[in-house]
């Protein structure tokens, strides 16, 4: 093994273990940030509200974080290694205007809302979110005729994407009862996660790595042309449609579970790879990291900035997420013209 390349796998593995001790700081911060702040952790033993507040409010909430901005992050990877653009993000496809469309008719013709604290009526919200972001990207696929195209599939997604956002429009005009609940799933909050949420995001996260690390090497082909990787023997349509699948299975669970949430699946390998140039098996997995510690991060932050009151943890990520990508064009663009 050459000695750049030796650098490069030390670099990743201080990286994964750097973002890990993160996570691990941002999961003891998680639990002690709230309205009652460090009491209730310490009076966990002698206090049945407190262990409450815990371990039913505050815990899964912070480890529901975390894995939304997991999914995310390798949403994000998958996304930027199919279409061979740095610019691409898990929502490309049309998931987040079909999981909005979705949850505008579901409040409107149920009247269930993102602020309801009913089972039943949580559930009805999380799998129209997930059924919607899912047919989006089928109807994207469909318009696209398939996987074969990249462009095409790309346009697709644009145009699924504006269109489902008008409807999500209109429902939201013909039905203003509703527009102030579906504040809180265009904007993004972690607040209704609970322990069947964090479950469910845990199972979608481990099937969603697993297969895009098992595809990661058609990723590294077609980040080399698709002539090549055509070259290489690659079945490109059939790894192409599982990576599509994997990349709407994984952003339609994060929706589902937290909403809208922005950036963090675009910032997340951004950040990744400029720290380490690496593989995409790597990049997947790294990229996960990155993405959990951002949100997590982003979640404790708008908890803690207007105590007691909350910021929408969608604003937060858009102006951190907005700021940092227009100091990285700005730092382009000033590296472009010394050259």
């Amino acid at each position: 093994m050459s000695l750049p390349l030796m650098r490069q796998h030390r670099k990743a593995f201080w990286l994964a273990a750097g973002l890990l001790l993160a996570s691990s700081a941002l999961l003891l911060l998680g639990i002690s940030v709230g309205s009652t702040g460090l009491d209730s952790v310490l009076n966990m033993t002698r206090d049945a509200q407190a262990l409450q507040i815990v371990s039913q409010i505050r815990l899964p909430r912070t480890l529901g974080a975390w894995l939304a901005g997991a999914l995310l992050g390798l949403a994000g990877a998958v996304a930027q290694g199919l279409f061979r653009n740095p610019l691409a993000d898990p929502y490309l496809l049309g998931s987040a205007s079909g999981a909005s469309l979705s949850v505008a008719l579901a409040m409107a013709l149920f009247g269930v809302s993102p602020l309801a604290t009913q089972w039943l009526a949580r559930v009805g919200l999380t799998g129209a979110a997930f059924v919607g972001a899912v047919l989006a990207v089928l109807l994207t696929l469909l318009l696209a005729k398939g996987v074969q195209q990249t462009l095409r599939l790309l346009l697709a997604g644009v145009i699924v994407g504006v269109v489902l956002g008008a409807l999500a429009a209109l429902v939201l005009l013909l039905s203003p009862d509703t527009m102030q609940a579906m504040q809180s799933f265009m904007l993004g909050s972690t607040a209704f996660v609970g322990w069947t949420a964090c479950a469910i995001m845990v199972a979608v996260f481990a099937a969603s790595l697993a297969a895009a690390w098992m595809m990661s090497h058609a990723l590294d082909g077609l980040a080399l042309g698709e002539a090549t990787a055509h070259s290489l023997g690659l079945p490109l349509p059939q790894m192409r449609a599982a990576l599509v699948a994997v990349l709407a299975l994984a952003t339609g669970a994060a929706v589902a579970q937290t909403g809208l949430i922005a950036f963090v699946g675009l910032a997340a390998p951004h950040l990744v790879r400029s720290v380490v140039k690496t593989t995409h098996g790597r990049l997947i997995v790294l990229a996960s990291l990155m993405g959990a510690v951002l949100l997590t991060a982003a979640d404790i932050l708008a908890r803690a900035l207007i105590a007691p009151q909350e910021l929408p943890v969608g604003v937060l990520t858009a102006v951190l997420g907005g700021s940092y990508l227009l100091w990285l064009m700005h730092r382009n663009t000033g590296r472009e013209a010394a050259s």
